[in-house]
């Protein structure tokens, strides 16, 4: 893909980012996924070399860059065939918002490790009867003297199995208006209370899908991240970096499978020349390419005006690319298996869990309908149906 558009710095980062990532490659996730074991070597190495805490600040260890760094990052892993899914939660939303809204206490304690990889955050939001509605969020924290009870239900959290806590929407009530509002809290994973069941999932990851119970889960003050009254301002400033590493996500498994297409169209000789010299084989393949594209230009886009400080610019911006990247792979993933005809469908070419996996690109963290939704009375003025 072309990269004049970046810095020489971004270029730089993709190039060694994309440099480890063949070092391991799509078979490295696969045995993963077989073995039932999880990344912790590409983790590792691609924390020894600054790439996971890039968009953390400095003075606690990261890179002192910001989401357009980030998403480079886990764009190159994807387009090698070795994402890393935690990436999006643990230093894009958890860093995120503890580095802008958490206390120097709480910076201090998870900064560091979330910037060298040696401590991992999950992030528990969608809830059994609350998906893309937050407001519906029944997770609730009261106040017990100087602690607070956390009881409730959380879903699709990835990776709560080697997260060494997990940050948790919940809501607490106003004082003075007795309504509930939005808050979030640091839950340690050993904390009683705190149970969690791993969810059976068709989505070939190692990354594994939980659902947490959480019965008067104990928390010390301090648990509570940022301001009481802010808490929903924090969330979505957590929830603009998630859509913006989706998006990468997306386009990077896209490139992966439309390089593997490619290649197999150059080659694969039926008649006389190689399929990809028929049209019908290769327009869809520049389609694709196309689509993943324009794609990675509202991702950094949408990832500059978030580390510009323009949150509500962020938002929009974060969203379309979350549903062009979303798109954009599943088109992607679709041709290039068609491309392959029948070797598509063999575990030799690895493609056809890819198809499973697309999907997600369009389903979470926020479905493409919630996104024309937005898009529709945020940007176009149109009035709400919900």
């Amino acid at each position: 893909m072309s990269t004049v558009l970046e810095t020489e710095e971004h270029q730089a980062l993709r190039a060694a980012v994309a440099a480890l990532g063949k070092r391991y490659g799509r078979e490295y996730m696969t045995s993963l996924v077989s073995e039932g074991g999880h990344p912790r070597e590409l983790w590792a190495d691609a924390a020894k070399a600054g790439f996971l805490g890039v968009n953390l600040p400095e003075e606690y260890g990261g890179g002192g860059a910001g989401m357009a760094e980030l998403s480079i990052v886990l764009e190159e892993l994807g387009a090698s065939g070795s994402p890393l899914l935690m990436m999006i939660v643990s230093p894009a939303i958890c860093g995120t918002v503890i580095s802008r809204f958490g206390t120097d206490e709480q910076k201090r304690q998870w900064l560091p490790g979330l910037a060298d990889g040696s401590l991992t955050m999950a992030f528990g939001i969608t809830e059994p009867d609350a998906g893309s509605n937050s407001h519906r969020i029944t997770t609730t924290a009261r106040r017990d003297g100087d602690d607070w009870l956390l009881t409730g239900r959380k879903v699709f959290v990835s990776g709560v199995d080697i997260a060494d806590a997990t940050l948790i929407v919940g809501r607490t009530e106003d004082a003075r208006t007795g309504k509930l509002k939005a808050c979030l809290f640091i839950v340690p994973r050993d904390t009683p209370g705190f149970g969690r069941n791993q969810i059976d999932m068709e989505v070939h990851a190692p990354e594994k899908q939980f659902e947490l119970v959480l019965d008067d889960v104990r928390l010390p003050a301090d648990a509570l991240v940022g301001d009481e009254d802010a808490g929903l301002l924090q969330l979505f400033a957590g929830l603009n970096p998630e859509r913006i590493m989706t998006a990468a996500f997306g386009i990077g498994m896209g490139r992966y499978a439309l390089g593997r297409a490619v290649e197999y169209a150059k080659t694969r000789q039926v008649w006389k020349e190689p399929i990809g010299a028929h049209q019908a084989i290769a327009h869809p393949l520049a389609q694709a390419h196309i689509e993943l594209e324009l794609a990675r230009l509202m991702m950094q886009k949408a990832a500059r005006l978030y580390d510009a400080g323009d949150d509500f610019g962020a938002g929009e911006a974060a969203n379309m690319a979350k549903y062009a990247a979303g798109e954009a792979c599943v088109r992607a993933v679709d041709q290039a298996v068609h491309t392959l005809g029948g070797n598509g469908l063999t575990r030799e070419y690895g493609l056809a869990s890819l198809i499973t996996g697309a999907r997600v690109a369009r389903i979470a963290p926020v479905s493409r309908e919630m996104i024309l939704n937005y898009i529709s009375h945020q940007t176009l003025g149109l009035p709400k149906s919900y």
